[in-house]
């Protein structure tokens, strides 16, 4: 690339040619050289892709949790994230060796950061899992940060949620904590969650937390909505359950539901589509319902054609991430994803996500991971 005449042009006119480029094409081009890469890394250049471009959404995968000790590609030499662009049909994966930990396994991600649990190289003795911390990193600027340490019960039973860049909850039924480097940048704050019993995919939308609880008997679930702040945790501990005459037994007609982070202040709650009302009823399809947390509305917004849902008729459980306008439901036995989008008209197709790449126990497991240059940890 010494010869290129590329390397001839002035700066600023190297980096308006590079803004014209989708952002899927700067990853690979900074790939090129390393000329490419400290120009298409540079502060400058940074700022006109946070005019210019918009993060580029895709959907992640988490490594099989008897795997993940060799680090996040499955106890590979080569540790990394796989992801695959739903535009392109395309897998591919960014590297996460420039971590430095023994082991460490990818949880979610929120605003381009990458949140993953993390076994620290400098604890001693070398074997002891009693401790844990959470780390936040970029992959595409190969930069991380350290987040206080924890205990292994928060990784092994905690839910973690993250908001804004720096706004960290671990939720469990008892307790929760809450890390923001704005208001305690060295300490986790620890407090009650008084749950009627263990929260089922919580999510985090802005300051609220949504989580599903069970609230019947041992040998009938019930499922209900319950809602509150982090404000509201820290201070009162108490949550609200969500529900209005109007939405009649929308809470009995789905199996094993969960929850995921919807588009513009709405939340999505997916499940089995029960055929009757009885103790142990099958399913005729899975469905996707969107809530609308200003006017406590509810929508379908789709659900699995027959030719698509006859390949999840024989799992016993089956696994839903994504977030959005994008859901993915993975299988036992199924061997292949099958992904729900919603286009910015309005319509939705399924479709199923072939090629994916090894997971041990057959249910694979993600979350959305919203690329972005500029995201600093």
């Amino acid at each position: 690339m010494d010869s290129s005449p590329l390397n001839r042009l002035p700066q600023d006119t190297f980096h308006q040619i590079f803004t014209h480029l989708p952002l899927r094409d700067i990853f690979i081009s900074r790939c090129v050289c390393k000329a490419f890469n400290a120009s298409l890394s540079s502060p400058p250049f940074l700022h006109l892709i946070a005019a210019h471009q918009p993060p580029l959404s895709l959907l992640a995968l988490r490594p099989s949790h008897r795997h993940s000790h060799g680090g996040a590609g499955g106890g590979s030499s080569s540790p990394s994230l796989h992801v695959f662009d739903t535009s392109l049909n395309h897998w591919f994966r960014f590297p996460l060796s420039f971590l430095p930990f023994r082991s460490h396994y990818p949880i979610t991600s929120s605003h381009g950061l990458l949140y993953l649990w993390a076994e620290n190289p400098t604890q001693n003795p070398p074997h002891n899992h009693n401790t844990k911390t959470l780390v936040v990193c970029n992959p595409l600027l190969r930069d991380y940060k350290v987040l206080p340490q924890l205990g292994s019960a928060w990784c092994r039973h905690g839910s973690v949620l993250v908001g804004s860049p720096n706004q960290v909850l671990v939720l469990t039924e008892l307790a929760a904590i809450y890390f923001s480097s704005a208001s305690a940048p060295n300490n986790w704050q620890k407090f009650s969650s008084n749950l009627p019993s263990k929260p089922r995919s919580p999510v985090l939308i802005s300051d609220t937390i949504l989580a599903l609880c069970d609230v019947g008997s041992p040998w009938r679930s019930q499922w209900k909505l319950f809602k509150s702040t982090i404000k509201d945790l820290q201070l009162t501990q108490q949550w609200t359950r969500l529900e209005k005459h109007e939405w009649g037994d929308i809470f009995d007609i789905l199996k094993r539901p969960r929850l995921l982070v919807g588009d513009k202040n709405k939340v999505l709650m997916i499940g089995g589509l029960k055929i009757s009302y009885s103790l142990h009823s099958s399913c005729s399809t899975i469905l996707i319902l969107r809530l609308d947390l200003e006017s406590l509305e509810w929508e379908e917004a789709g659900r699995m054609p027959p030719e698509m849902f006859k390949h999840f008729q024989d799992s016993t459980k089956f696994k839903v991430f994504g977030g959005g306008s994008r859901v993915c439901f993975s299988g036992k036995r199924v061997g292949r994803l099958a992904l729900w989008e919603e286009r910015e008209n309005g319509e939705a197709d399924w479709r199923w996500i072939t090629g994916v790449p090894g997971n041990g126990d057959g249910l694979y497991r993600g979350f959305m991971f919203q690329a972005r240059l500029t995201a600093l940890p």
